[in-house]
């Protein structure tokens, strides 16, 4: 059967982002289920209405990686109680040009790290209104928010066991939520999406 295909935009872009060790913490404990697709959102340049008809080949080719993700992960940090301007360029370029929105009706999760004891909170739910706006299908539960900078270790790589298992809760409610909106005919094409018996042992 055909794997589920989830696009993970990562928000952080610094070299050390804690969002990125969490994005290699939930890529790591997906599901057999799953397929991850991911895209370097600085590469792509500042959105414009002059080359949005034009675009260059990093626009491209993350447009073409919208069309055939099955659903969306975004993961954000957050800056002054909202999330970075370079993700939310990347949505700009994937509803544009207008009346061309790809993040139409895609499932869609939100999960956020941080340092502080807010954990995203303020980004994600402005997110959350974007994403709103755009007709994604975000999942309300469970929500996400990550606050501790001391569960990784010097590789970056997730010690936290109590965070292992949350991740393993989200996925088998994100994978529950892209099966139930996603229909098993999709454009003419018959397609019958895998699911896990359990959860994955890593």
């Amino acid at each position: 059967m055909e794997k589920i295909r989830v696009l993970t935009l990562v928000g952080g872009i610094s070299r050390d982002s804690l969002n990125k060790k969490l994005y290699h913490a939930v890529k790591e404990r997906a599901p057999q289920s799953i397929k991850i697709l991911t895209f370097d959102i600085s590469k792509i340049p500042f959105f414009s209405q002059d080359i949005e008809n034009d675009p260059p080949d990093s626009v491209i080719e993350f447009k073409d990686l919208i069309r055939e993700a099955d659903a969306v992960l975004f993961i954000t940090p957050e800056y002054n109680r909202s999330f970075p301007g370079v993700l939310k360029n990347a949505i700009d370029w994937g509803s544009r040009p207008y009346g061309q929105n790809l993040w139409d009706k895609k499932p869609a999760g939100v999960m956020g790290a941080t340092v502080s004891n807010v954990g995203t909170f303020g980004a994600q739910h402005h997110l959350r209104q974007v994403l709103a706006y755009l007709n994604l299908s975000v999942m309300a539960q469970p929500e996400f928010y990550f606050t501790s900078k001391n569960s990784f270790d010097e590789k970056g790589v997730l010690t936290d066991e109590k965070t292992k298992k949350f991740i393993d809760q989200y996925w088998r409610a994100f994978s529950d939520w892209i099966i139930k909106l996603i229909p098993s005919s999709e454009k003419g094409e018959s397609r019958e999406f895998a699911k896990d018996e359990h959860p994955p042992t890593h």
